[in-house]
This record gives C-alpha cells, sequence and structure tokens, in this order.
C-alpha cells in the first residue's frame, strides 16, 4: 500500500513534534527541579510540553482535512473516536472516583496519554470490525 501525502506529512508533524514535547519536557523538569525559573518563565516553560501535545491534537485534525481516501479518512475518524470516547470514559470515572476518596489524585495531564493509548485501542478495533484497509 502505498502512503498518501497525507499521511506523510501528518507522521513528520507528529515525529517533529514528539521531538519538541521531549525537549521540552526534560527542559521544564530540570529547570523545576534546580529551581531556576518561576515568575512568567515558569509558566511559560511549564506550558511548553503542553504545546507539543496540542500540537499533535491539530496534526491529527489536519490529516483528517488533508487525506483524499475517504476510506481511510473514516478509519482514522473512528481512531480518534475510540480514543475520545475511551479517555473521556477513564477520566469521568476516575474522577468521581476521585471526588469521592475512593482513589488517589493523578494528574490531569494523563488523560492525553489515555487518548494515545485509545489510538492504538481503535486501531485494533478498526482492524477487527473491517480488516487491513490494503484489504479492501
Amino acid at each position: 500500500m502505498t502512503v498518501s501525502p497525507a499521511l506523510r506529512s501528518y507522521n513528520k508533524r507528529v515525529l517533529w513534534l514528539s521531538l519538541a514535547y521531549g525537549v521540552f519536557l526534560l527542559t521544564a523538569v530540570y529547570g523545576f527541579k534546580h529551581h531556576l525559573v518561576s515568575g512568567p518563565v515558569a509558566i511559560v516553560l511549564a506550558l511548553l510540553p503542553a504545546l507539543a501535545i496540542i500540537g499533535i491534537f491539530a496534526a491529527v485534525g489536519r490529516y483528517l482535512v488533508e487525506e483524499q481516501d475517504e476510506y481511510v479518512r473514516m478509519l482514522m475518524v473512528r481512531q480518534t473516536l475510540w480514543a475520545s470516547g475511551f479517555a473521556l470514559s477513564v477520566a469521568t470515572a476516575w474522577g468521581f472516583l476521585e471526588s469521592f476518596d475512593v482513589v488517589g489524585h493523578v494528574e490531569s495531564y494523563y488523560i492525553a496519554i489515555l487518548w494515545f493509548g485509545g489510538l492504538g485501542l481503535g486501531s485494533c478495533m478498526n482492524r477487527l470490525t473491517v480488516g487491513r484497509p490494503e484489504a479492501a
């Protein structure tokens, strides 16, 4: 199966944003651990890793707009719906458990990690329910 130009662009964007995330996160952890930042600089430094993750979310949306193959686009839409449903369901259930002091607090940025895990779940569900795109 040939890789579409949209998928190639998506992969490049996600790769660069993932690298930026790693650099931003390591920089932030180092800066805060060694008490090198405060005030507005601390706010910016703390937000940089989040901006990279937000960029990945935007890259998914841009891929959906740019992908010309309607079937492949539909598979990605299904995958993102699985990811969203999974992440929101776990976050909601955990939130209620936390509110009633049944479980401890978990930082909210883990919701993004759940969403990325949900993309994998969605990919598995696509393969189980509709098969491989190249088989169609």
